[in-house]
């Protein structure tokens, strides 16, 4: 028996990278996972790996959750499809950053759009049908650059985007409490996902620089942050409410 067994978790962008990792380590650990992306093939792609792994998994793709009305087509599609849900993992996002002076305001908007309007219409999406199942866990992802400032690269909107995500998850947290929702974030640090490989692997990047400011010596992986969340959205942590875990290998304790 998991650590999930008996529970119905919603995880938002399983179509790669930390989503795929999530609901990998969801179903594994006894959750029946419904996932969802932009792409529908790399949805597909997820299920049958979950599915080969032993796990239970449905997916709705493609969808924008980037809207009230595809956050709420998804919620719905899984609600139809399973009965409720007792958690919900928003780990979906996209993002734009470049040199503040040159930043267009499309990235800006882009970003915040992707990085806090889909946590919230999700939620929001959500939110009734916790308190019907009698209350829940919201995991929501932050990000070191919330809290700090990143010299090796610019990164005014998605700072902005999960500082924002950071504070409503504080709210939500106080807005869960008469119904036994739960509400945390985790705060990943340099995560190897598509996204940043090619970052990551540039010669003349700052991957050296990074893994030696980072205590553990290394940038994370996908499952260490899946791991993690696994942990906050089980019963194990039902006194764990409102905290923003960094998940960074200690960079983000680390001064200068």
């Amino acid at each position: 028996m998991g650590r999930l067994a008996g529970k119905i978790a919603f995880i938002s962008g399983t179509g790669a990278g930390i989503g795929r990792a999530a609901a990998l380590v969801f179903a594994a650990e006894g959750a029946t996972v419904f996932g969802c992306d932009i792409d529908e093939r790399s949805a597909a792609e997820t299920v049958e790996l979950v599915e080969k792994a032993g796990g239970v998994m449905r997916s709705f793709a493609p969808v924008d959750l980037s809207t009230e009305e595809g956050a709420r087509e998804w919620v719905e599609a899984g609600i139809a499809a399973l009965g409720g849900l007792d958690i919900l993992y928003n780990n979906a996002s996209a993002l734009r950053n470049g040199p503040f002076e040159t930043l267009s305001a499309e990235d800006w908007y882009f970003t915040i759009r992707n990085e806090l309007d889909i946590p919230y219409f999700c939620t929001r999406a959500a939110w009734p049908h916790l308190i019907a199942r009698g209350g829940g866990a919201v995991l929501n992802v932050a990000s070191v650059a919330a809290v700090r400032g990143a010299p090796f690269m610019p990164m005014v909107p998605h700072g902005a985007a999960k500082g924002g995500v950071l504070a409503m998850s504080k709210h939500l947290c106080a807005a869960g409490a008469p119904h036994r929702i739960r509400v945390n974030t985790v705060a990943p640090g340099m995560i190897r996902t598509a996204a940043t490989a090619s970052f990551l692997d540039d010669p003349d990047g700052p991957r050296e620089h990074l893994e030696a400011r980072i205590p553990v010596g290394r940038v994370g992986e996908p499952e260490d942050i899946a791991r993690v969340a696994a942990f906050l959205c089980s019963d194990e942590a039902a006194f764990v409410n409102g905290a923003n875990l960094m998940v960074d290998g200690g960079d983000s304790a680390m001064a200068g």
